[in-house]
C-alpha cells in the first residue's frame, strides 16, 4: 500500500524542536473549507498573547484562487475568526482557529455556509436544537487503495468487521486512537468512535451539540483526522461510495431534537417533524452532500443500510428508512430522531440548517427561505 513521503521522515528529530520553547507567542492555526465545499485549508501566524475568546483573534487574509474561491486579478479573500479550539498538535497555548471567509467586497463566499446557518439558529434558539452527527470515512493509501486490503483482490465479504477486534478484522485503528485522543485535548464534543461494517471504514461521533456548534465541531475534528492521517502518511476519504459494488458506503447520520421533543409526550413532536420532512425531501437530499445529491445517489440504492434516494420513509428502529425513531425513543415516548440521508462528505452546517428550517421554521416547497 502506498504512504506518503512525509511519513518517512523522523518524528524523533521533528520532536526535538517541538520540545523547544516558544517564549511568549502563541500559534494559532487559521482553518476555513476550501471551494469545493469539501476540501479544508489551513495556515498559520504568530500572536504576542494567548486569546481566550474568539473576539481576540485578528483577521486574516489569503490567495483565493489558489483555493477556487477567487480570480487572481482579484483574488484576496479575509479570514473571520469564527470558533478556537486548544492545538492536540503543538499543544497549549496554541490554538486552532476555525473561519468563516469572505470575498473583496465583504460578502461571504460561496462555500461560506456557516453565516446562514448561524442566522437560522438564532432564530430558534429558545428550542434549543440539540445535534449528535455520526461521521463514517475510510482510510485509503495515497494511491486511493484502502488501507489494509490486499493489493490485487479483495478482503473477505462484510460481517465481521463492524465493531471488529483483531488484525484481520480492524485496519488503522491506531489512526483511530491517536484522532479521538486529539480531539478530547482540542475540546471537540466528540462522544464515541467505532470500526464501521466495511473494513478500513470507521465512524467517530460528533455531540450533543447546541445550534451553532455542531458544524463548527463536525469541521475541527475532520480536519483534526486529516492531520492524523497526515502524519501516519495515509488518506482519511469522506466519499459516500469509495468502493463500488457490495460493500457499504459512507454516511453522516444526524441525530436531532428539540426542547419539546425531549419532554413527556415528546414523541408527537417527532412525529410532527418527520411529516414535515416527508413533504420536503427532495430539498433536503440537495443539502445532504455538496454536488446537491449526486454523490448521495451512488450511496442511497435502498441497500447497504440506506434507503431509496426517491423515496422518503421512516420507522422504528429500522436503518433502510430515511428516518430512524430509536427504539428506545418509541417506548419512552420522547428523545430524538435519525436522519440517515446525509452523505459523509455533507456540509453540517447545510444539514443543520435544512433540518431548522423544514422542522422549526414551518418551511414548505424546494427552495429555502430568504430572512
Amino acid at each position: 500500500m502506498a504512504t506518503s513521503a512525509s511519513a518517512s521522515l523522523s518524528k524523533t528529530i521533528k520532536q526535538q524542536y517541538m520540545e523547544l520553547p516558544q517564549g511568549d507567542k502563541v500559534q494559532a492555526m487559521y482553518i476555513w473549507v476550501d471551494g469545493t465545499g469539501e476540501g479544508l485549508r489551513c495556515k498559520t501566524r504568530t500572536l504576542d498573547f494567548e486569546p481566550k475568546s474568539i473576539k481576540e483573534l485578528p483577521e486574516w487574509n489569503f490567495d483565493g484562487s489558489s483555493t477556487y474561491q477567487a480570480e487572481g486579478s482579484n483574488s484576496d479573500m479575509y479570514l473571520i475568526p469564527a470558533a478556537m479550539f486548544r492545538d492536540p498538535f503543538r499543544k497549549d497555548p496554541n490554538k486552532l482557529v476555525l473561519c468563516e471567509v469572505q470575498k473583496y467586497n465583504r460578502k461571504p463566499a460561496e462555500t461560506n455556509l456557516r453565516i446562514k446557518c448561524s442566522k437560522v439558529m438564532e432564530m430558534v434558539a429558545d428550542q434549543h436544537p440539540w445535534f449528535g452527527m455520526e461521521q463514517e470515512y475510510t482510510i485509503l493509501g495515497t494511491d486511493g487503495h484502502p488501507f489494509g486490503w490486499p493489493s490485487n483482490g479483495f478482503p473477505g465479504p462484510q460481517g465481521p468487521y463492524y465493531c471488529g477486534v483483531g488484525a484481520d478484522k480492524a485496519y488503522g485503528r491506531d489512526i483511530v486512537e491517536a484522532h479521538y485522543r486529539a480531539c478530547l485535548y482540542a475540546g471537540v464534543n466528540i462522544c464515541g468512535t467505532n470500526a464501521e461494517v466495511m473494513p478500513a471504514q470507521w465512524e467517530f461521533q460528533i455531540g450533543l451539540c447546541e445550534g451553532i456548534d455542531m458544524g463548527d465541531h463536525l469541521w475541527v475534528a475532520r480536519f483534526i483526522l486529516h492531520r492524523v492521517c497526515e502524519d501516519f502518511g495515509v488518506v482519511a476519504s469522506f466519499d459516500p461510495k469509495p468502493i463500488p459494488g457490495n460493500w457499504n458506503g459512507a454516511g453522516c447520520h444526524t441525530n436531532f431534537s428539540t426542547k419539546e421533543m425531549r419532554e413527556e409526550d415528546g414523541l408527537k413532536a417527532i412525529e410532527d417533524a418527520i411529516e414535515k420532512l416527508g413533504k420536503r425531501h427532495e430539498y433536503h437530499i440537495r443539502a445532504y452532500d455538496p454536488k446537491g445529491g449526486l454523490d448521495n445517489a451512488r450511496r442511497l440504492t435502498g441497500r447497504h443500510e440506506t434507503s431509496n434516494i426517491h423515496e422518503f420513509s421512516a420507522g422504528v428502529a429500522n436503518r433502510g428508512a430515511s428516518i430512524r425513531i430509536p427504539r428506545s425513543v418509541g417506548q419512552e415516548k420522547r428523545g430524538y430522531f435519525e436522519d440517515r440521508r446525509p452523505s459523509a462528505n455533507c456540509d453540517p452546517y447545510s444539514v443543520t440548517e435544512a433540518l431548522i428550517r423544514t422542522c422549526l421554521l414551518n418551511e414548505e416547497g424546494e427552495e429555502p427561505t430568504d430572512y
